[in-house]
């Protein structure tokens, strides 16, 4: 008798394994009852077959959506900070250009490696780092979540990292990796306080973060912002709820490679009988009110950062950032 060994159905099978698994099993016996539930088991957070569907899914998705400049093409594959700076990408780009993107070339993602950790409860994620042919030689690492078993995977996150700065990380003789909890006390700062740490450390500096383009580096390019006829004031708020909060996986010197969210506002202000600096017609697409005396933008941010032992400092490794709106005044 044949079997059916095709990568197809093993890919059928290998899902139905991880669902079987996943779901909450209720057995009734007459020595007693046994739950066992679900969210509590300790699981891989997808297959890597599952997982490079979910890469090859997104990167179709973001195709579409840049080529027409159509939000609605992507939506069900982007959430938290990725979420918020592409749709503003895209509703500036559908103003300026309404037939479509005149300058759209295809994103191409190879060599494409997974990590995906062993947990319990929701939300599952994974870490996808590949090659593309956008950005140079940086490597793309994607963030994927999901909260549930019915919904899509969706990337959250979306950072480009030179491939020497890319961690090795903690696996177990499987090749599963390990999330690192939000209140991780062993680290120099708890994941979950990354996001109010680095919102008060671009205030008003501190000892938390290693210099660095996008910390140090970025508070000396603030304080210059400032020029005759123009004032420049910068709010930087933590971002920690839902698909924002902070996601880390062990790295294998016992650090943490650490995923999150700010949100900051830059406002602009012009003395009397000048005028706030013209925008690029991106920036014009996306500012409600006039534009007289100030100009706020709103800017989303995520980072990636190690997040070493105790006793060290956190290394913001790479920043994007994008308009998400802007009020003039």
């Amino acid at each position: 008798m044949s079997r059916d060994r095709s990568p197809r159905r093993l890919r059928r099978l290998d899902r139905r394994v991880l669902i079987a698994a996943s779901m909450t099993a209720l057995s009734l016996t007459a020595s007693g009852c046994v739950v066992v539930h679900g969210e509590r088991e300790v699981l891989p957070a997808t297959t890597r077959a599952e997982a490079a569907k979910a890469l090859q899914q997104f990167t179709t998705a973001y195709n579409a959506a840049d080529k027409a400049y159509d939000s609605s093409l992507d939506a069900a594959h982007v959430t938290g900070a990725l979420g918020d700076i592409d749709a503003a990408r895209l509703k500036a780009g559908h103003t300026n250009y309404p037939s479509g993107n005149p300058n759209y070339a295809p994103l191409e993602l190879t060599d494409a490696k997974f990590t995906i950790p062993k947990k319990a409860g929701w939300p599952r994620w994974f870490l996808a780092d590949a090659a593309a042919n956008k950005g140079g030689s940086a490597r793309w690492l994607l963030v994927f979540t999901r909260n549930d078993l019915s919904e899509p995977w969706q990337v959250a996150y979306l950072t480009l990292l030179a491939p020497a700065s890319v961690p090795k990380f903690r696996t177990d003789k499987d090749g599963w990796a390990e999330a690192v909890p939000a209140n991780a006390a062993e680290l120099a700062v708890a994941p979950g306080d990354l996001s109010k740490r680095y919102a008060t450390y671009l205030k008003s500096g501190g000892t938390d973060f290693a210099d660095g383009a996008h910390t140090s580096a970025w508070r000396a390019d603030r304080e210059k912002a400032t020029k005759p006829g123009l004032a420049v004031q910068f709010l930087d708020e933590p971002v920690t709820n839902g698909d924002y909060a902070p996601l880390a996986l062990r790295t294998a010197d016992g650090g943490a490679l650490v995923f999150y969210t700010t949100r900051y506002f830059q406002k602009e202000t012009a003395a009397t009988g000048t005028s706030v600096p013209a925008q690029n017609k991106d920036v014009q697409a996306l500012t409600t009110g006039a534009v007289q005396q100030s100009l706020t933008l709103q800017l989303m941010s995520n980072q990636v950062a190690l997040d070493p032992k105790r006793g060290g400092k956190v290394s913001v490794l790479g920043r994007i950032e994008g308009l998400t709106s802007a009020q003039g005044g």
